[in-house]
């Protein structure tokens, strides 16, 4: 890791929203990043600005990766090929931390018998199974979704992307972070976003709910998606107080398939 740079007042705007955003990066996938980049814990704080940003990011080179694999493969081959490339991108990043809550809420009894498990490297059978069935709905509904409406179906796999990270953003806008020891592995991301950051994460959205117009899918599945989040964050303070990290990647993988299956109803539906 470089060395720490923090950020100050004298810095230039532009420069400043550069940081943050390749200090997303940098956090939130294995792609490499400049060195003046830097980092310290407020920056990565001030990042999570642009973790929908990564959605676009991620999902744009899945969809493409996906639609020329299409030109020598089938379409259920190109999806899995695509899912692959986004979790090399990633480094199956939120899949650890899902994998994680299904061990910990799955096998602990009170909150820090769950903290407990969920810090564990080791794998249980509550993750393989939450994994398993994980991608088997990721592989099937995007399968569908892109035979069912072609490249709108590849735009929903973006959308879901975007979406999915943006409710995750929501639970740490005035969420309670659960840890407080130094062992976790995402410890930095544990304050509240300030309301201009806030607004600014929601900016990510504003190109899909443009597009409803076209297709209602865009508008239904973010009242759906919120409403999952509601209740994933409800379980995460009933059981532990507030959220995790993992608890982070466990709502942004669950509200993707979320998405993906409600573009799907719509596009079952004829639209």
């Amino acid at each position: 890791m470089s060395t720490p740079a923090a950020i100050t007042p004298r810095e230039p705007r532009l420069t400043h929203e550069l940081r943050l955003f390749l200090t997303a990066v940098m956090f939130y996938t294995r792609l490499p990043c400049p060195r003046w980049v830097g980092y310290s814990d407020e920056q990565l704080n001030r990042s999570t600005t642009y973790f929908p940003a990564i959605g676009w990011l991620v999902g744009t080179a899945m969809a493409a990766v996906i639609a020329l694999a299409h030109w020598i493969v089938p379409w259920p081959v190109a999806v899995v090929i695509g899912v692959a490339v986004s979790v090399v991108m990633t480094g199956a990043f939120h899949e650890d931390g899902f994998a994680d809550v299904c061990d910990g809420f799955g096998g602990g009894v009170g909150a820090n018998r769950v903290l407990e498990i969920m810090k564990d490297s080791r794998v249980g059978a509550f993750a393989v199974l939450g994994l398993v069935l994980l991608f088997a709905l990721k592989l099937t509904g995007m399968t569908y979704l892109i035979q069912a409406s072609g490249w709108w179906g590849l735009a929903g796999l973006v959308f879901a992307h975007v979406l999915s990270r943006w409710c995750a953003v929501t639970i740490i806008f005035r969420g309670v972070y659960a840890r407080h020891d130094q062992l976790s592995k995402t410890k930095p991301i544990g304050r509240q976003l300030s309301f201009p950051r806030m607004v600014a994460a929601t900016v990510w959205l504003l190109p899909f709910i443009g597009l409803a117009w076209w297709h209602p899918w865009w508008l239904t599945a973010v009242p759906i998606a919120l409403l999952v989040r509601w209740r994933l964050n409800h379980w995460f303070i009933r059981r532990l107080g507030g959220y995790t990290g993992d608890c982070l990647g466990a709502t942004q993988q669950i509200v993707e398939v979320v998405t993906l299956l409600t573009c799907l109803s719509w596009a079952g539906a004829g639209f």
